[in-house]
């Protein structure tokens, strides 16, 4: 049965919404956190497990420094404050995808904390983000429900475990309440976990590919009656993995739990699933607090304790992030700040900047992916990153028009063949014959053919009216298949008619 919604608008017009977000992501080391068992993506299940990650009796965890390392430098990007010291905590809880009953993370004293993010709405507008804290942990197996709803527990006939990546490091990084966004919190919901996105993938500290679970987020909401009002109970959308599903999570329990409060109803504390497919949320568990967990402090691990010359070290060997990289290329390209903007939010920065490398002007990089492979993309129903075509081939495909070789026209042409598999663009414009006819002696044959077969042409020009010249070149051009210069047919029916 479909829960009970309140149109969007009119919810944000009554409401003042609230949210918070919980963002992991996997961090790319080459093991585990506490084991020397390698993680990677794809593997058969439960090949990639030690005693350690079963939680076996006897067997011993080893922190992975690599692990804390990345830590640091997330903490860092974030602005948050590294803490001289911290230690893991055992987080009690039974499921199947942790043997031990328990998970290793942090409690009390996280890693990092106190830090900010300053994220870009669509429009260009900025909004900051509180950051509370950034701790590390471990990342339990993966169950697969066989038989139930969309791979869920309920009505499943059994499920399967994978062990692979119990144990695979992570940073939670936990927001304060987000307040002030009103109708816009979807938005700003989506725009932070892109920007976290991207700074990791700066950072290298991991991939990111959500779409494999490297970052996952819990999307908290709720409502109260005005911004002055105490915050209304919240509700936590689980494990959300995409852009997309985090807005539209957003949206959607506003739209419910709006419905609920104008019936007189009050908001359960609890874990929701979000469905893709149909665009909603469902009930999960009731939400515990930190004290149902019985965190205890992990006595098989000694506190970490980063020395301020080595956290130093980290913060100097920082990359330039996101934002700042952005601001620095708009002003090398000489784009635009809607220009740029549309870049970003179209995903093709990375793929300009590389066609730039591969000796591009920023203008034509920006023409090619805006505009004829991002129609091709959106006819797909792909990503633009996702299309056969490399920025260096697009950057070889500038090269043969800037040479005079091709066309706009003709270049559009070889582009298809290229996305078509016909080989990079100098094979294309070989195997089709493309290349622009650079020989004035067959296009002064054209020029004749043409002006023989209209002759009042020449006297009309001859007498100042240029407009007959028109038809002459578009005669010329059909019958070079378009592959002539119209600018340097032009001159020549100029000379030719004055001669």
């Amino acid at each position: 049965m479909s829960d009970t919604l309140v149109d969007y608008d009119e919810a944000v017009r009554r409401y003042d919404p609230v949210i918070g977000l919980e963002v992991h992501v996997e961090l790319g080391t080459v093991t585990k956190m506490f084991d020397g068992a390698e993680q990677s993506f794809g593997d058969e299940p439960n090949t990639q497990i030690t005693p350690v990650s079963l939680g076996l009796p006897g067997a011993l965890p080893v922190v992975n420094g690599t692990a804390v390392e990345y830590a640091v430098r997330i903490g860092l990007a974030l602005g948050c404050s590294i803490a001289p010291s911290c230690r893991f905590a055992r987080k009690h809880y039974f499921y199947p995808d942790l043997t031990k009953n328990f998970q290793t993370s942090q409690y009390d004293e996280p890693i990092a904390a106190d830090g900010r993010v300053d994220i870009e709405l669509a429009d260009g507008s900025p909004f900051t983000v509180e950051i509370e804290r950034a701790h590390m942990e471990e990342d339990a197996g993966k169950n697969t429900h066989i038989g139930g709803e969309g791979g869920r527990i309920h009505g499943a006939t059994y499920s399967l475990v994978d062990y692979n990546r119990a144990g695979v490091p992570l940073v939670e990084i936990v927001t304060r309440p987000i307040v002030g966004a009103g109708a816009l919190a979807p938005e700003v919901a989506r725009a932070y976990v892109q920007t976290l996105r991207d700074m990791f993938r700066a950072l290298g500290v991991s991939e990111a590919r959500m779409e494999r679970g490297n970052v996952r987020a819990d999307v908290n909401v709720s409502l109260r009656p005005t911004p002055d009002s105490p915050l209304g109970t919240r509700t936590e959308t689980k494990n959300v993995n995409s852009f997309r599903s985090i807005e539209r999570a957003v949206r959607y329990e506003i739209s419910r739990q709006a419905a609920i409060l104008d019936a007189g109803g009050t908001i359960v504390q609890e874990t929701r699933h979000w469905h893709e497919d149909r665009g909603i949320t469902s009930a999960g568990r009731v939400k515990s607090d930190a004290e149902d967990y019985r965190y205890m402090p992990e006595p098989d691990l000694v506190p970490i304790v980063c020395d301020p010359a080595w956290i130093e070290q980290i913060r100097l060997s920082l990359p330039e992030l996101p934002a700042a990289r952005r601001r620095r290329l708009t002003d090398e390209w000489g784009y635009a700040e809607p220009e740029m903007r549309d870049v970003v939010n179209a995903g093709a920065l990375d793929l300009i900047e590389a066609t730039v490398a591969a000796g591009s002007s920023p203008a034509a990089a920006r023409k090619w992916w805006m505009g004829e492979l991002a129609r091709t993309a959106k006819t797909q129903d792909v990503e633009l990153g996702d299309l056969p075509i490399t920025p260096e081939q697009i950057g070889a495909l500038q090269r043969l028009v800037d040479d005079g070789r091709l066309t706009d026209k003709l270049a559009r042409q070889v582009l298809e063949g290229v996305l078509a598999g016909e080989g990079d663009p100098e094979q294309v414009l070989v195997a089709r014959g493309l290349e622009v006819v650079s020989d004035d002696g067959p296009l002064l044959e054209a020029i004749d053919a043409a002006l023989a077969a209209q002759p009042d042409v020449a006297a009309k020009v001859r007498d100042g009216n240029l407009g007959p010249v028109g038809a002459i070149i578009g005669a010329v051009m059909k019958a070079t298949r378009g592959q002539a210069d119209a600018a340097r047919v032009r001159e020549l029916v100029l000379e030719r008619v004055k001669a």
